[in-house]
């Protein structure tokens, strides 16, 4: 009798779970799943048959497809991000869109669908503080810790029962660094995704060499061995000589294999091309010219180095132990020709070797690590006086032996913090560094952590003609830093003078250069003034060791296409892809007018730059520090239909974008007479007032009944 109470007992519970609902939501997990593995049709789900004494776990809109797009032409990516959205209870659900871009990149359109309204979005300039909340702009370094990354954001109002979609493109000059372009995709949905596509589509009319697909890079995961490391698993990879596809579209078995989570770090695709002409690569389309130099197989300069190595208190444990680490490698790189010396700044200022540059033997090496390895963390941190000692240095060295024609003279400073002693002014350190230095050589900053004053160093290795990273405070530290070193370790040319006929061109990007180093690239772009021309001579000079190298060519050219690239669907998604060389001259004159802006102490010639910056922004809709994102409310949907708009496919994403984007040149501006680039940006913009703001900040825009935020 007892056995067949039990059973019936445990009869019932069974019915009475299978029927009820116990408070763990399971309906709406199985829900999750099913919509999660590409199911469009509704589930149906059951109603309660009694009230749970449980609370129900809130439902927040769920990713069901995450797709990034990238199209790299000629080293000029164009990257299209679609993320679709799910609200599936029944009240409006506010969800924040983030996604991670390269810091070097610029955002050229964002547009968001929510129901059925579409919210599109124009580049207009900065105003002044409109009293909304101000949110600092990310320098290098997302919420996940990556180096060189920002952060773009926006929230919204999902309506019950409804879907929002949006649509993020941005553009980037890929750089080569030791041998190799890198272009780096976050993918980073926060969940496993029903629909996730990366898709990197690579044009090269010189041809590819060699391309490779890492493993999914993150803050954890060391970096030394990754060339034995296979892509990650489902990426397809097809190439010929001059294309490249490589498609990641794992199940979602294969994603949580890979993250659980769904954050699953950097997918980083590397390449490079061949290279015939020692005079470079020129490339023409539609008036527009640029001009890729990187010389190969030339003997390395002898380098004058200064390391100036930060030891204050804040040092301790792993930045210190990784410093130190770094160093003896790098000590160990040094070439028998090189002059080098090290200083240890905190409270107090330590010089291994005072008043002198000391010639690279295999016993002033081991010395040199002895100094290193007895460097202790202690005191505050006296940014100004080891900088200036390491110029005096310098100084005194190249007075005595002569200027650098027969070498190149590098300060590699290392810091963790800000100044605490002695001048702790950051203009005045700038003004001191500056004046210390005097355009003789360059400075190159690394920032290890997050709590150095990254902007001191970025605009201290501007104004000295270096450069700064930042460098993350963890197991991976020391090959960071010997990775940054082996991009300036081996110089091969030094004063590096492009010129071509004046006649022949206008509006040349920057055509003189301190340093080439080995495995990087120089870039000049310009505008032809005769299209019609079939020739452009090009002339380089430049120093290496104790020779005056010369090297002259006519290139043959076509001013209105030869470069276009043509037989592909890809390029036929967006027409800007088509004019992708004059997007390329817009982005880096853009850059270098912001390095000019960052560079002058007036305030009269800060504006000037300013302005023109602007404009050029707004020619090109570039999202920049000069600039602001404005989204209009469409009451209406004319360019995407409202089936496309909450459908969950993107496909022709870059045309989609390309439809939804704001405000655009006009096609006019090839036929206008340029006098100066002030005159060729004021074409377009008569109707747009100047306001003047050098802060980076985002925005808050209210349109209707939504807030809207975007940080860039």
């Amino acid at each position: 009798m007892d056995c067949v109470m039990i059973f019936l007992f445990g009869l019932c519970f069974w019915f009475s779970f299978s029927m009820g609902d116990y408070g763990f939501n399971t309906q709406n997990d199985f829900t999750e799943f099913t919509m999660t593995n590409g199911i469009k049709g509704k589930v149906r789900s059951r109603s309660p048959r009694q009230t749970s004494p449980f609370p129900r776990r809130e439902t927040k809109p769920h990713v069901v497809e995450f797709s990034v797009k990238s199209t790299i032409i000629s080293r000029y990516a164009f990257t299209a991000v679609s993320c679709t959205m799910v609200n599936r209870a029944v009240e409006a659900k506010d969800t924040i869109f983030q996604m991670q871009i390269p810091a070097a990149a610029f955002v050229s359109n964002f547009t968001m669908i929510t129901g059925s309204r579409t919210y599109h979005s124009h580049v207009t300039w900065k105003k002044e503080n409109n009293g909304e909340r101000n949110i600092s702009r990310i320098f290098g370094n997302g919420e996940n810790g990556e180096t060189g990354m920002e952060t773009f954001k926006a929230s919204a109002t999902i309506p019950g029962r409804n879907k929002a979609v949006f649509l993020l493109m941005y553009e980037e000059l890929l750089q080569r660094r030791l041998g190799l372009y890198e272009n780096v995709i976050s993918v980073r949905p926060q969940q496993l995704v029903g629909r996730l596509l990366v898709e990197v589509n690579i044009f090269e009319n010189s041809g590819i060499t060699s391309l490779e697909v890492l493993p999914f890079q993150n803050t954890k995961q060391n970096t030394k061995n990754v060339d034995m490391i296979s892509p990650p698993p489902s990426t397809i990879i097809n190439q010929t000589a001059k294309f490249a596809n490589i498609s990641f579209n794992p199940s979602v078995i294969i994603q949580a294999k890979i993250a659980q989570k769904g954050s699953f770090g950097d997918f980083v695709v590397r390449y490079d091309v061949k290279r015939e002409l020692s005079i470079g690569d020129i490339q023409v389309l539609n008036g527009y010219f640029v001009h890729y130099f990187a010389p190969t197989d030339l003997p390395p300069l002898p380098k004058n180095v200064v390391f100036v190595i930060d030891s204050s208190a804040s040092m301790v444990g792993t930045k210190i132990k990784q410093t130190k680490e770094a160093m003896f490698t790098i000590l160990q790189d040094l070439r028998p020709d090189d002059y080098f010396n090290i200083i240890g700044f905190s409270s107090r200022i330590k010089v291994w070797q005072p008043d002198s540059m000391v010639k690279v033997t295999p016993n002033n090496i081991r010395d040199a690590k002895k100094f290193i390895h007895l460097l202790i963390p202690t005191g505050g941190t006296d940014v100004n006086g080891g900088i200036q000692t390491g110029a005096n240095l310098l100084n005194k060295y190249l007075s005595k032996n002569g200027w650098h024609e027969k070498s190149v003279s590098l300060i590699i400073f290392l810091t963790d913090g800000r100044p605490t002693i002695g001048e702790i002014q950051s203009a005045n350190i700038l003004g001191n560094t500056k004046n210390a230095i005097k355009e003789r050589f360059c400075m190159f900053c690394i920032g290890i952590g997050n709590d150095v004053d990254y902007n001191l160093l970025e605009k201290m290795s501007l104004e000295n003609c270096g450069m700064v990273r930042r460098i993350k405070e963890d197991e991976d530290a020391a090959a960071q830093l010997k990775g940054f070193y082996d991009e300036i370790g081996t110089p091969l040319l030094s004063d590096i003078r492009i010129s071509y006929p004046p006649d022949s061109v206008q509006y040349v990007t920057q055509n003189m250069f301190f340093n080439y180093f080995n495995g990087s690239e120089i870039i000049v772009a310009g505008k032809l003034v005769n299209q019609s021309s079939d020739t452009l001579h090009v002339e380089i000079k430049a120093s290496n060791n104790n020779k005056y190298v010369v090297l002259e060519a006519d290139v043959k050219i076509d001013g209105t296409g030869q470069n276009e690239i043509t037989g592909s669907e890809v390029l036929g998604e967006n027409p800007e892809y088509r004019n992708h060389v004059e997007r390329l001259w817009g982005y880096l004159t853009f850059k270098e007018l912001l390095t000019s802006w960052h560079k002058t102490d007036s305030i009269r010639k800060k504006e000037e730059i300013m302005n023109k910056a602007r404009k050029l922004a707004l020619v090109y809709n570039f999202v920049t520090p000069f600039t602001l994102l404005e989204v209009k409310d469409l009451e209406f949907q004319a360019d995407l239909p409202k089936e496309e708009a909450t459908s969950f496919s993107t496909e022709g994403i870059g045309q989609k974008l390309l439809n939804l984007q704001g405000k655009k040149a006009s096609n006019d501006r090839h036929d206008s007479c340029l006098d100066h680039v002030d005159a060729f940006l004021s074409i377009h913009l008569e109707h747009i007032l100047t306001v003047l703001c050098c802060e980076f900040s985002p925005i808050h825009i209210v349109t209707g009944d939504h807030k809207y935020v975007f940080e860039i």
